[in-house]
């Protein structure tokens, strides 16, 4: 078994605050109901998610200050800070397909909150099967780390190559088989996902962005969760890190759909993320990166290339991304 600072009561605690803090945007959403988001809630609900991150980190160096060596502890919190900002920085990526997504089906900005809501939950239960399934294989296989770290390599290499080129959403696989073997409403129903007409079910367009995104969620999940893995094995860090860095995603989404192609250079930073951590976890047994290394490399990275991107764009000198099918 993987060792693990995890315990009954930091459990509990955490499935506490996670549950209510889904209940919260749950009610929030339901009280608001089928209206777009302003980018200023957006603003708001994202700093609180991450003042609520920040101060679940707190509040775990706290408690394993009070139960273990100092150093440990230390480096913990250090783990979780590090594990968290570079799953908040690939949702980014995730933020720019499912704005893709949107763009393709036409989604009304309306009913966009409550397709992001079933992503951010069934994201959370994907990736809490993924990684248990993860620290399992590692704890048995320690090899598995090389294959993780290659899967990143991998990805970062892809990401750098191809970071201008837009997925045709009519050549994916999945929505091929719904259009062929589902009946699909040629409008939106408010914000149903099925309809009966005349005794039969018919799936509304919505219903098939939500399977897209779910596919989208199981994709980058398969990039993302290696990621965490090259940071720390400890599966009580691992998850919470990327539990958290989920939480806020939905408002991320909101705040970010309107300057998305202002962080022009954005996605070639995250592809440099990838790539180190893939050689940080090949590199595991020869030499390990320290944390506070790595958390540096993170944060110096998605700085210059946010600055660059806004720097670029000021300039008029950043290309246009082509503009999407009509669905």
């Amino acid at each position: 078994m993987l060792d693990t600072v995890g315990n009954i009561w930091i459990w509990s605690a955490f499935l506490a605050l996670l549950v209510t803090a889904l209940a919260v945007d749950l009610l929030v959403l339901k009280g608001k109901g089928a209206s777009p988001v302003s980018f200023r809630e957006a603003l708001n609900w994202s700093i609180a998610w991450i003042a609520l991150s920040l101060l679940f980190n707190l509040g775990l160096w706290f408690y394993l200050r009070q139960t273990l060596p100092a150093e440990i502890a230390d480096e913990k919190a250090l783990q979780f800070l590090t594990g968290y900002v570079i799953e908040k920085s690939l949702a980014v990526d995730n933020i720019f397909v499912f704005l893709m997504i949107f763009t393709f089906f036409g989604v009304p900005l309306a009913y966009q909150r409550r397709v992001l809501i079933f992503g951010v939950i069934g994201a959370i239960v994907l990736r809490t099967i993924l990684i248990l399934i993860g620290a399992w294989l590692i704890s048995r296989f320690h090899w598995i780390l090389y294959v993780f770290g290659a899967i990143l390599l991998v990805t970062g290499v892809k990401m750098m190559l191809f970071a201008e080129q837009d997925p045709d959403l009519n050549a994916n696989p999945i929505l091929k088989f719904m259009r062929r073997h589902m009946r699909i409403t040629s409008t939106y129903e408010g914000e149903q996902f099925t309809v009966t007409r005349n005794g039969a079910r018919w799936f509304t367009p919505l219903f098939v962005v939500i399977v897209m995104i779910a596919v989208t969620d199981v994709i980058f999940a398969v990039d993302s969760i290696p990621a965490i893995f090259a940071v720390t094995l400890d599966p009580f860090i691992v998850l919470t890190s990327n539990v958290f860095a989920v939480l806020g995603l939905r408002a991320m989404y909101f705040m970010l759909a309107d300057l998305a192609e202002r962080f022009h250079l954005l996605k070639y930073g995250l592809a440099f993320i990838l790539v180190f951590i893939g050689i940080k976890m090949v590199l595991i047994d020869i030499y390990k990166i320290p944390i506070g290394f790595a958390l540096a490399v993170v944060g110096t990275v998605l700085a210059i290339s946010v600055v660059g991107s806004l720097y670029v764009t000021r300039s008029g000198k950043a290309s246009h991304p082509p503009s999407l099918p009509d669905a």
